[in-house]
């Protein structure tokens, strides 16, 4: 039998838009209108963005797309896609490299390739849709200035494999692969997620230091909890902490 996470998946959408401002606004703009799920690629993008309205930069040949989807749970768990998402991305970049060892995940949303920052995942929920973007640097990265201080370097696919893959083609091994770790947490809840991710995960019980808004926490990087929350083993105690920018 065909492995599933290579075969596109049944009821979800495909659209391949030449340019756009970005897939998440266009998922915005049409989520009322749609039936399914689907996936929104952009061949251009415009104005893209990352998290907290930061801008994410598409030079040619890069990936943009949007997982447009309809979940009904709660907001907890569906912000439990993230990892999905991360997990996804994991498997698409080994099946269109032949290769497991470069690549590692790291909390909350960003996927590493040689320590660099090759893809990042936004989540954002609609009044009765979720979009999950996906920005990846399939050909190039953007320069260093505009990440901020302190932040991973960005790096990219071609650069740093030698793989030259096209967007529709990534989305050929991303989609599959989501609707292969999607079926596993809607069938089996959190809890193999959480366990492939963090058989996945960059800097697990090493030192790590996160930022939240208030104040920033140094620790070992313990594990992720139930709930998705960054769990650090600190001088003071172990914090569970649920959103912040994590720094090596």
């Amino acid at each position: 039998m065909p492995d599933s996470r290579h075969i596109w998946p049944e009821g979800v959408g495909r659209t391949v838009l030449p340019t756009v401002d970005s897939t998440m606004s266009e998922a915005a703009r049409v989520a009322a209108s749609c039936a399914f799920p689907q996936w929104i690629l952009a061949q251009v993008q415009t104005a893209g963005h990352g998290r907290r309205g930061r801008a994410w930069t598409m030079p040619k040949g890069n990936f943009a797309a949007t997982l447009l989807m309809f979940p009904q749970e709660r907001p907890e768990i569906i912000a439990l896609r993230s990892f999905v998402s991360a997990l996804a991305l994991y498997d698409a970049f080994v099946a269109v490299t032949g290769r497991s060892d470069p690549f590692a995940l790291k909390w909350p949303n960003d996927v590493l390739l040689n320590g660099g920052k090759v893809a990042g995942i936004l989540l954002e929920r609609g009044p009765a849709h979720l979009s999950i973007g996906i920005g990846v640097n399939l050909a190039e990265a953007p320069p260093v200035s505009m990440v901020e201080e302190g932040a991973l370097p960005p790096v990219s696919l071609a650069h740093e494999t030698g793989a030259l893959v096209e967007p529709e083609e990534f989305l050929d091994q991303l989609a599959p692969a989501y609707a292969h770790w999607e079926a596993q947490f809607t069938s089996f809840g959190f809890g193999p997620v959480r366990e492939a991710w963090l058989s996945r995960a960059a800097r697990l019980g090493t030192e790590i230091r996160a930022r939240t808004i208030r104040e920033t926490h140094h620790g070992i990087f313990e594990t992720v909890d139930a709930f998705g929350n960054l769990v650090l083993a600190t001088p003071k105690g172990k914090l569970s902490i649920p959103a912040a920018e994590v720094y090596f």
